[in-house]
């Protein structure tokens, strides 16, 4: 278990394969050394799925169960088929591998990583495997490459192919030529019919109370291992072959239980160097759909980078981060333990029946040669095919574990259980990385529904450090007024003295005095009621001037013979007030404001203004009329 544990079985169902990965990854550092033979690289990309007439249609392939599960292809590559209602016996092949290919090399040496003077097939723990990865410095990083980016494009999604009742969730996709497989192509006993045969098997000891079909998954594994170390080291000599063959039979039943079912090595050459890269594919179950396994996913690999995709099989979820694999010291050349920094690019894709995902992981420990091993590996994605029986499958359990193929036996006394994983607390510290929790509403959470407490929620305060003292709380405290806070009240006033305990408290808020019904707010405020003035005197009206034009005047005219009713006379003039304005009582204390002189309650402003000087005369007729 590493020191996040993510790599750990409780903390995610991929963990077993991804320690298949990650100890494909350390035999590639120790094992492939000058002396492989390797591919040009340029066959990765020779051939191209879409050319292939069946590239469309794998599924009219005929793999398994009546086939391989996994074979080549001429023009395609080699098709790996997967499904969840075949889980195999569960019967373990590593002994029986093991010993079958110890007798066709010999055992005149040790094998490679085993104990001196081990005449035996080692097992995997004998070599010091399988290993576990832990998290690289996020430094060292790959890009999200261009072609894996270019997968979040929308495209059109295929149907799955409809499949027999009861053949559950199948997927079939297609790896490019110049991967060498150390995983049958027949499977697991118990997946494919091939596996079995009747009669005696080659390399099996016969009369041990085997069962044919494991017997027969054996030799197919035996004679797989033996042609892939062939094609593997052909300019070698026996001894790497014998070492490489055994090591990887030692290794069968782990890729078994972790539901891996293709686990592949490349050893390419490119440019004049040799470049390495490892292909697992595997199957577990996972109950989220895409959206919580992709965040899921970004939580738990703080380190790595995840995007959310859409494959023509549907959406998937892909990872790019690096990864430390250990060498163990005896399979190493040097005989030193080390570590090898590997790029990996994983991909995580659901299955139409709910409950079971497709993983997919690549890996290079040639970071310059990223590009073209994302490339690849975007192709592979796009080959990937689903097919369905259309019946759902059973929801998992609440402890997340990977599901294999077969319900697997292993070659080594089993270890004692693990202690029952303690429930989570609801807020745990996350070391390494500032993060809060969050709280997710409900499906029926009303955001506007009234607040059942109006009492203000307290802050949930996460250290940032799970060790240390808790960091201060951020921001300005500031005061909040209480509930009959008046923001109308006289600022700076002093603060009453406390009144006694049994006294009444003395109303709030400043006096004022409010007017009577009948108040004039134009009135003269403390002025003394006016006198009646006197009536004004008539004045004498001027004698109208005679008109040179005869102009005819509304008084000449003569009566309205319609009835039309003219308005009243205007009223006589009101006199103009007293020169003297009425005296105001005195107040206390200097007055504010500035006086101004306010007009009688029966002032007309439209009344003509008296004048100070007398009318003039009404002028003299002409002498001498123009007009006659």
């Amino acid at each position: 278990m590493t020191q996040d544990g993510q790599f750990s079985a409780e903390a995610s169902p991929f963990a077993a394969a991804e320690r298949v990965s990650a100890t494909l990854g350390s035999l590639t550092d120790a094992l492939l050394g000058a002396r492989a033979s390797r591919h040009p690289a340029a066959a990765l990309t020779v051939l191209r799925a879409g050319a292939h007439p069946a590239a469309d249609a794998l599924f009219h392939l005929p793999l398994a169960p009546n086939g391989p599960v996994h074979t080549a292809v001429d023009r395609l590559g080699t098709v790996v088929t997967a499904g969840t209602a075949r889980p195999g016996t569960g019967a373990a092949l590593a002994p029986l591998a093991g010993g079958a290919l110890l007798a066709r090399y010999g055992a005149a040496d040790p094998v490679r990583g085993a104990a001196a003077g081990s005449t035996g097939a080692p097992t995997a723990g004998d070599l010091g495997l399988p290993v576990t990865g832990e998290p690289a410095d996020p430094k060292l990083r790959p890009a999200f490459a261009a072609p894996l980016a270019a997968l979040a494009d929308g495209r059109q999604t295929r149907q799955p192919v409809e499949l027999p009742t009861g053949s559950g969730a199948e997927v079939r996709l297609v790896v490019p030529p110049g991967f060498h497989a150390l995983t049958s192509p027949d499977g697991p006993p118990g997946v494919s019919a091939r596996t079995v045969r009747t009669g005696p098997v080659d390399g099996i000891p016969a009369g041990a109370g085997i069962a044919p079909a494991t017997a027969a998954a054996a030799a197919g594994l035996t004679a797989h291992l033996a042609e892939t170390a062939e094609e593997l080291f052909s300019g070698a000599g026996p001894a790497e072959r014998r070492d490489f063959a055994l090591i990887a039979a030692a290794l069968a039943d782990t890729v078994t239980a972790s539901g891996t079912v293709y686990a592949g090595l490349g050893a390419f050459h490119l440019d004049g160097r040799p470049t390495d890269a490892t292909l697992v594919v595997s199957l577990a179950r996972h109950p989220l759909p895409i959206t919580g396994l992709a965040t899921e996913l970004a939580t738990v690999r703080r380190h790595a980078e995840v995007w959310t995709v859409l494959l023509p099989a549907g959406p998937a979820a892909v990872l790019v981060e690096a990864r430390s694999v250990p060498v163990p010291g005896p399979l190493a050349a040097d005989g030193t333990r080390r570590w090898a920094v590997t790029s990996v690019v994983e991909a995580f894709v659901p299955l139409p029946d709910g409950v079971s995902v497709l993983c997919v992981q690549l890996t290079t420990a040639q970071p310059q040669d990223w590009e073209l091993y994302t490339d690849v590996f975007a192709e592979l994605l796009k080959s990937v095919q689903f097919g369905w029986d259309g019946v759902p499958a059973t929801p998992v359990a609440a402890v997340p574990g990977a599901v294999p193929t077969a319900v697997p036996a292993p070659a080594e006394p089993a270890a004692p259980p693990a202690p029952p994983v303690p429930p989570a607390p609801p807020v745990p510290p996350v070391p390494e990385e500032h993060a809060a929790p969050v709280r997710v509403p409900s499906a029926d959470f009303n955001p506007f529904a009234p607040v059942a407490d109006p009492t203000p929620a307290r802050p949930i305060l996460v250290p940032d450090d799970a060790a240390g003292p808790p960091a201060p709380p951020k921001g300005t405290p500031v005061t909040v007024p209480p509930p009959d806070f008046d923001p109308f009240g006289i600022l700076g006033a002093p603060a009453a003295e406390p009144a006694a305990q049994e006294a009444p408290e003395p109303p709030k808020g400043t006096p004022v005095t409010v007017p009577p019904p009948d108040f004039d707010p134009f009135g003269i405020l403390g002025a003394p009621a006016a006198e009646p003035l006197p009536a004004p005197a008539a004045q004498p009206a001027a004698a109208p001037a005679t008109d040179p034009f005869g102009t005819v005047t509304a008084a000449d005219l003569p009566a309205d013979p319609f009835g039309t009713t003219l308005p009243a006379p205007r009223a006589a003039a009101v006199p103009p007030p007293p020169s003297t304005p009425p005296a105001v009582p005195a107040t206390a204390g200097p007055a504010k404001g500035t006086p101004v002189m306010v007009p009688p309650p029966d002032f007309n402003p439209f009344a003509p203004q008296p004048e100070d000087t007398p009318a003039p005369p009404p002028a003299a007729a002409p002498e001498h009329d123009p007009f006659g």
